[in-house]
């Protein structure tokens, strides 16, 4: 536990290399800090946070960095987040992929870093779907989503259909299944098996299977803003860091991951660069928060930038923007 001045100190600390970006010294920190402390009892308490592995010393300087901990405890228990009046443009309310990207583009403006949202799966719900025969046992499945998007998938068939036997299964499904998720129609159909042709009946279910799992595989993450990092000093200064940050943003596989884990936790999150394998990058540190559509946790937006981020004014713009985003995906109440 840290003592009033001790926490003080810290947070002039944090602050002051949140803007600097440059180590910070002890007579640096007594004006910052406004406490009249003389210089050796402030360099005792920077030795006292040092062995606590809250702030590090650069070998090339005798000022002090905050360390991946000392963030933290910046984070959870000294960041007091002032409600700036943030005048944020509403959300145009269009198709959810327009949304998407006005949001990454809205938070990258924002924060002057890197904008993230993780898409809602696509075509989890159809509105219409059709079989077309390519050739023998090869059969395109069309199906169209409420908002108008159109997937297409090769199915490959153990038996050879005739094309009026693809219609007579995509009228069924269209007849009875519009509007509901490819979960809930394989477990009906598996229900309802009996009372279907077992010829059609299995071709139904394999469509079904494989344009369920098109739909768990289709997740995207969109991102906007990735040159803001070019005047970061902490990555120009250094391009081993500016690439590793542009390897992940063009992966896309860590972010995915990262993301995925952000959706299943409530309200704002901050993962900070080097405390734990969730972001194993030192230079990088996200906010992110959950969006909803008629309040189900669909998607993770948030914003990706130095450690070294003005994070209560991210935590901010990543809630406001969430709220945006779910309110512009939302059916009006």
């Amino acid at each position: 536990m840290l003592d009033d001045r001790a926490k003080l100190l810290m947070k002039a600390l944090v602050e002051r290399y949140i803007a600097d970006g440059q180590p910070v010294g002890s007579r640096t920190l007594s004006k910052a800090s406004g406490l009249d402390l003389s210089p050796a009892t402030i360099r005792n308490v920077m030795s006292d946070l040092e062995e606590l592995g809250l702030i590090a010393s650069p070998h090339t300087s005798a000022g002090r960095i905050p360390t991946a901990r000392g963030y933290r405890l910046f984070v959870d228990t000294m960041l007091t987040a002032q409600r700036d009046q943030l005048h944020t443009p509403r959300l145009a309310a269009e198709q959810p992929q327009k949304v998407i990207a006005n949001a990454a583009n809205l938070l990258s403006s924002l924060s002057q870093f890197v904008g993230v949202v993780l898409a809602p799966r696509r075509a989890s719900v159809f509105h219409h779907i059709e079989f077309l025969r390519l050739s023998e046992r090869r059969v395109l499945v069309i199906i169209v989503s409420p908002d108008g998007d159109v997937q297409n998938r090769v199915l490959f068939t153990e038996a050879d259909y005739t094309q009026s036997q693809l219609v007579e299964a995509a009228n069924y499904l269209n007849a009875n299944y519009v509007g509901m998720a490819f979960e809930q129609v394989r477990d009906k159909l598996a229900s309802e098996v009996e009372t279907l042709r077992s010829e059609i009946a299995t071709l139904m279910q394999t469509a079904v299977n494989l344009s369920s799992e098109a739909s768990d595989a289709k997740e995207e993450v969109v991102i906007s803003g990735e040159r803001n990092l070019l005047a970061v000093s902490d990555f120009s200064s250094d391009m081993r860091h500016l690439r590793r940050a542009f390897d992940l943003f063009e992966q896309k596989t860590q972010l995915l991951r990262l993301l995925d884990v952000s959706t299943r936790a409530e309200g704002v999150r901050i993962y900070i660069g080097g405390e734990s394998q969730v972001v194993p990058f030192e230079e990088l540190s996200v906010v992110s928060a959950p969006y909803e559509v008629d309040g189900q946790i669909v998607g993770t937006l948030g914003v990706i930038g130095p450690t070294r981020m003005p994070y209560d004014r991210m935590i901010q713009i990543v809630d406001i923007t969430s709220k945006l985003v779910s309110n512009a995906l939302s059916r009006p109440r």
